[in-house]
C-alpha cells in the first residue's frame, strides 16, 4: 500500500473551532466531482446539524447511563472492535413504500424476509425484500433474477412496466441519489422508501459500476482492495493506494460474519499502523433521528468530533462520486462494501448561525 501524506496531524495539535470553520467553509472545501456543489455543501450543513442537536440534547436531557459510549481501538485487548456488543433493534413498524405510478402499499417490517440471507442477520433486510414481500403477498408483481456477475438482484419489472430505481432515507433525512445495491441497503424502523420509473441507461450505467466492482474483486482473489482511500481534514490529506480491507464483524448483530464494510477500510488502516488513533461512538439516535442504532468514527488521529464539527464518509463509484449518489446516509458500519472504486473520509464543521 503507498501513502501520500500531506500534512496529515499525528502530533497532537488541535485546531480551534473559528479556525476549523474556516477550513471548512463550503466555497473552499474541495471534495470530489457534485460534492463540491453548493447544494452538496448545503446537505453535508443538515447532516452535521442533526448530530450536532443530537449531542445538546442528549447532554441536556439524558443520565450519564443513557449517553453515547465512545471507544478507542485497538483495545487493551488488542482487539479493533468495540468491547461491548451493542445489538440495533430489530425492524417492526407498520412501513410503507411509494411506486410511482402504482400507488403507496403498506408492509408489517415483521414479516419481512431477507433474500441475501449471505448479508443479514434474521430479522434484518433491505429494501429490495420489500418488494419481495408485497409480491409475495400478491399487493404487486415483481419479475426479478440474481445476477451473479453484479452480485445483486435485478428488477426486470413491476406490474410488467420495466426502469425502476428506488429512493429512500431514514428518519429526519430527506430524499438523496444513492447506488447501492438495492439488495444491500438496511431497513430500520420509520424508513421513508420509494420506487420511481427512471431512464434504462442510468441504471444500465449503475449495473456496470457493479460489474467492475466484482471483476476488481475476482482480480484480488476475493480480497477486498480499495484503489483510493483519501482522508481530508482542515489544512491537510493523506491518500491512501490499493488498501486491503478486512471484515472486522464489528457489527455481528446485524450482519453475517464475514461481510465487509465501509467502517472496515478505516478500521483497516488503523490496523495496518496508517492512523495512529481511531475512536469510535454508538449512538441510538442523534437528534430527531430515532433509531440510528449504529457506530460513527469519532476521533481520526488529532481530530475528535466535538460540537458541530466531525467526520462523514462516501465510498463508491468515481463516475457517481459525491452526491450523485456514493455518498448517502447509509451509516458507515452497515454501508456493505464488495470492492469500491474509492473511500473518502472528510471532516465538516459548523455551528448554528456560523455558516
Amino acid at each position: 500500500m503507498d501513502t501520500k501524506n500531506d500534512r496529515f496531524g499525528t502530533g497532537g495539535s488541535r485546531l480551534s473551532r473559528r479556525e476549523l470553520l474556516k477550513s471548512m467553509a463550503c466555497g473552499g472545501l474541495v471534495l470530489t466531482g457534485a460534492a463540491s456543489l453548493l447544494s452538496g455543501c448545503a446537505r453535508q450543513v443538515r447532516e452535521l446539524d442533526e448530530r450536532l442537536t443530537g449531542d445538546r440534547e442528549r447532554d441536556e436531557g439524558e443520565t450519564a447511563e443513557a449517553r453515547a459510549l465512545t471507544y478507542r481501538l485497538p483495545t487493551e485487548d488488542g482487539d479493533w472492535i468495540p468491547p461491548v456488543s451493542h445489538v440495533a433493534r430489530l425492524p417492526t413498524d407498520q412501513g410503507e413504500i411509494r411506486v410511482e405510478g402504482l400507488g403507496t402499499f403498506g408492509f408489517d417490517s415483521s414479516h419481512v424476509e431477507t433474500v441475501r440471507s449471505d448479508i443479514f442477520r434474521p430479522g434484518h433486510f433491505s429494501l429490495f425484500d420489500i418488494l419481495v414481500h408485497l409480491s409475495e403477498k400478491g399487493d404487486l408483481v415483481l419479475d426479478y433474477h440474481f445476477d451473479e456477475a453484479l452480485d445483486a438482484h435485478v428488477i426486470d419489472g413491476v406490474d410488467g412496466e420495466e426502469g425502476w430505481w428506488y429512493n429512500a432515507h431514514y428518519p429526519a433525512g430527506w430524499f438523496e441519489a444513492s447506488v447501492t445495491r438495492m439488495d444491500h441497503y438496511p431497513y430500520k424502523n420509520g424508513t421513508v422508501v420509494r420506487l420511481d420509473r427512471v431512464r434504462a441507461d442510468r441504471v444500465a450505467t449503475i449495473y456496470e459500476t457493479y460489474r467492475e466492482e466484482m471483476q476488481r474483486l475476482a482480480v484480488n482473489g476475493g480480497q477486498v482492495v480499495i484503489p483510493d482511500v483519501t482522508i481530508r481534514v482542515p489544512g491537510g490529506r493523506v491518500d491512501f493506494e490499493d488498501v486491503v480491507v478486512n471484515a472486522h464483524d464489528a457489527r455481528s448483530d446485524m450482519l453475517q460474519p464475514g461481510v465487509v464494510t465501509a467502517l472496515d477500510a478505516i478500521i483497516s488502516l488503523a490496523e495496518q499502523g496508517q492512523i495512529s488513533d481511531l475512536e469510535l461512538t454508538w449512538y441510538e439516535r442523534i437528534g430527531r433521528a430515532d433509531p440510528v442504532d449504529s457506530y460513527w468514527v469519532e476521533r481520526i488521529n488529532d481530530h475528535i468530533a466535538t460540537g458541530g464539527c466531525g467526520f462523514v464518509y462516501e465510498c463508491g463509484p468515481r463516475e457517481f462520486s459525491g452526491f450523485a449518489g456514493a455518498h448517502n446516509h447509509i451509516p458507515a458500519d452497515v454501508q456493505v462494501s464488495r470492492s469500491p472504486e474509492y473511500a473518502l473520509w472528510f471532516w465538516i464543521c459548523l455551528g448554528r448561525g456560523v455558516l
